[in-house]
């Protein structure tokens, strides 16, 4: 039967005492026959072989315990640093487990349920240990049946709504009387047709099967063209757009049409939330080491209303809106971020956001680069 965490503790500290006793017993015999050599050096004389045996006595008893005063500073000095090293020691054996534990749940708070902890015991902690794997498995398991499900969705929606969409323009397309609610019922049908094929890029995307041309794109020019299309947009609504970059070429091996609608997703966003007069800078720079790998850096960063710091974390999740504030803007489905984040993750990039309320949002995307010759 294993021992339980309150039994290890009493058997640590059961051995902690045991050692500290060694050790100060040892120690006591150590320095007391240091003691005695010292006073037959120092003391020991004619004079003190006549004397009686009782000032010998005493005068060794004086000795010893002059000494002692000062090693007793010396002793406690000398305990209390044993006692502070093995309390350290035990308390690191004691909670490994539970440190391990911990960095395991920062992973999941991040997004990775693929993470799990090694179990070395059966007692508390390893019971713990263990209901922690098998929720993580039921959380893979909810999150392969979302997945699943959204995929089923999005591939049964797809050919009702091209068909009632299809219809409506050819009723239209007739020449027909169209009364206003059928306007607004073909309207309402292409937005649930986008919605639904947002759907199915980003549950391709996180089931890894979405497909990529991936081919090498010339960065530098790429950014030129997509801040250009962009470009009459934001300076209709007041804004001021600018690309900074190197001169020289930066390649990248991605799928360029995925990359487009990563950038316009987040261009367009800036300008929907940067008042008139406000700034969106586009600033590009290569040779940037993350961990072992080299990345282009592309930062979108606006003066716009930006974001709280306790809405960052859910940024990327799937129909989440920040505030009010941000929404009502827009009557967009709430993927874009979720979709942008997924083909960036698709090409082995990332993507970080930094905001500061009323002072603006940073967005950097960060993506491998080609392997220089």
């Amino acid at each position: 039967m294993m021992p339980t965490v309150r039994q290890k503790i009493f058997i640590y500290m059961g051995l902690l005492v045991l050692m500290i006793g060694a050790a100060y017993a040892l120690y006591n015999q150590v320095y007391l026959a240091f003691l005695f050599d010292q006073f037959r050096k120092e003391e020991i004389s004619a004079a003190f072989l006549n004397s009686p045996p009782e000032e010998q006595i005493e005068s060794l008893k004086m000795y010893v315990l002059s000494k002692m005063k000062l090693y007793w500073f010396e002793k406690w000095g000398i305990f209390l640093a044993v006692c502070l090293f093995f309390s350290l020691w035990i308390s690191g054996v004691l909670t490994r487990p539970l440190r391990k534990l911990i960095a395991a749940i920062e992973r999941v708070t991040q997004g990775d349920l693929e993470v799990s902890v090694p179990v070395q015991s059966k007692d508390e902690y390893g019971r713990v240990l263990q209901t922690f794997n098998d929720m993580t498995l039921r959380l893979r398991e909810a999150e392969d049946a979302r997945r699943r499900l959204m995929a089923d969705f999005a591939h049964e929606f797809r050919t009702p709504l091209s068909i009632m969409q299809l219809k409506l323009e050819n009723y239209q397309q007739a020449g027909h009387h169209v009364p206003p609610e059928m306007l607004r019922i073909h309207d309402e049908v292409i937005r649930l047709s986008l919605l639904v094929d947002d759907l199915h890029l980003l549950s391709l995307a996180e089931a890894g099967r979405l497909s990529l041309e991936r081919k090498p794109l010339d960065l530098t020019a790429h950014l030129e063209r997509i801040v250009e299309d962009v470009k009459y947009e934001a300076e209709e609504n007041g804004l001021d757009i600018r690309l900074s970059t190197i001169v020289r070429r930066v390649t990248v091996m991605v799928d360029a049409r995925r990359m487009t609608q990563v950038f316009i997703n987040l261009l367009t966003n800036a300008i929907r939330y940067t008042p008139a007069g406000g700034k969106i800078s586009v600033v590009m720079e290569d040779k940037i080491v993350d961990g072992n790998t080299v990345y282009a850096r592309i930062s979108v960063i606006d003066t716009g209303i930006g974001i709280p710091a306790e809405e960052l974390a859910h940024l990327f999740d799937r129909f989440y809106r920040v505030e009010k504030s941000r929404s009502r803007h827009t009557s967009g489905s709430g993927l874009g971020l979720s979709i942008a984040n997924e083909f960036v993750k698709a090409h082995g990039g990332f993507i970080r956001v930094a905001s500061e309320p009323g002072q603006g949002t940073t967005f950097a995307v960060y993506l491998p680069m080609e392997h220089e010759v």
